[in-house]
Parts: C-alpha cells; structure tokens; sequence
C-alpha cells in the first residue's frame, strides 16, 4: 500500500504544483466578492469544477437567472458525460463505494492521470485510481482555501494567474504524446477544436469539438485499434 501511495503522489505532483497558482487565485477572487474561506472550501468541495467555479462568481453578483446558469454550467462541464462513459466499466468493477468517489471526483485533471494509468508491478490499481483522485480533490480544496484566507495580504497584480491551467493541461498533453506512438486521437482533437473555433466561437466550441472527435474517431477505429494491437505485442 505505501509503495501505491507513492506512486499515486508522484503522479500528480504537476496537479498539485499547477493547482497551487490556480487555487490560490480562486480563493483570492471569492474573498474579493465577500465570501470567506468557509464558503470558499465548501464551493470548491461540493462543485469541484475549477472553470466552473471561476465563472460562478459572476453569478453571485446577480442579474444571471437560475435557467442561464444551469445551461451554462450544462455546457460548460458537458464534456465530463463523456470522461464517465469512457470510465464506467472501470469504476464499475472498483465496487459500488469506490465508484461513486470516483465518479464524484472525475475532474479533468484526474481523467487525464487515469487515461495515462499503466499497471505496474507492487501497484494496487483500484488503489492507485481513489489515490490519485483523492490527491487532486485535496489539493483543490486546500489552495482554494488558503487563498481565501491569504486573499487579503496579497497585494501583487494576479492577472493571468488563471492561464496555469490551460498550461497545465498543455503538459500533461505533452507528457501523453512522448509516451504513445499513435497520435491520431489528438491530430484529430485539435483539428476537431479549431474547426469549432471558427464555426462557433471560442465561447461554444467545447461540446461540438468534442461530438466531431467522438465521431471522427468512431469512423476510423477500425485504423487505430490494429496500431494499438501492435504497440500492445511490442510491449
């Protein structure tokens, strides 16, 4: 179990060095607005969407109705029904209490260290994925807390500070694509994404990028499941 524990920190120690910026300006931005380190832990413990949280603090200002923030949040964070559907079979053979946390923790941080999971000898699997996910809720909860508690002694310009996320998942990208040989999925992801762009706007190309890569990649898996054969023997 120590040596699993080990395994499942080193793993997301780029969340936790990521979450550090993000957290903390998260915390910062919620005391701005009135809210303290309590409301601050609880919103990042029962929401536990980073990018959804940032964009809630214009809703507590008021003026947005209850029907635009629950379509907003819907489209925001559809594509989380798509991480659970690629998992269920997964968290489904975890058991019933496992599963539920880990569907309650499926964040895109610990998607991306779940997909890039390979077994290892000494390693418990079912371990290593509650682990990694509990690292993660971890480390959310507390920046975001100890930025509401720090927001007021802070006194240096944050602008920006948001952008650690957008590289955070540009390193875990990076470290995906060193490891695999095939690399269609994300050619076809990011051609998908600027597509989307174009079309619809930088506010509304989530859900329609990912509905063209699903569909995209439904159509030529017949191309890419021999490669991933093949890696598989060569392994």
């Amino acid at each position: 179990m120590k040596e699993t524990l080990n395994y499942s920190f080193k793993r997301t120690l780029p969340i936790l060095f990521g979450f550090f910026p993000l957290g903390i300006a998260y915390g910062i931005l919620m005391q701005s607005i009135g809210y303290n380190a309590l409301w601050t832990g609880a919103s990042s413990t029962i929401v536990l969407a980073g990018s959804l949280q940032f964009l809630m603090t214009s809703f507590f200002g008021g003026g947005v109705s209850i029907s635009a923030i629950i379509l907003l949040s819907l489209l925001l964070n559809s594509r989380h029904m798509f991480y659970g559907l690629s998992f269920i079979q997964k968290f489904n053979s975890f058991g019933p209490a496992s599963k539920w946390f880990l569907i309650y923790s499926l964040t895109d941080e610990s998607y991306s260290l779940h997909c890039s999971y390979k077994q290892k000898e000494g390693i418990n699997e079912k371990a290593a994925f509650i682990l990694t996910s509990a690292f993660v809720v971890i480390y959310w909860v507390f920046f975001s807390v100890i930025g509401a508690y720090a927001g007021s002694l802070i006194t240096f310009d944050t602008t920006g500070i948001d952008f650690s996320l957008t590289a955070l998942f540009a390193t875990i990208l990076v470290d995906q694509m060193r490891t695999e040989k095939n690399i269609t999925p994300v050619v076809i992801a990011v051609i998908s994404s600027m597509v989307s762009i174009l079309v619809f706007g930088t506010d509304s190309f989530i859900l329609p990028s990912l509905l063209i890569t699903i569909a995209a990649l439904l159509v030529f898996r017949k191309l890419l499941e021999p490669t991933a054969e093949i890696q598989e023997v060569q392994e």
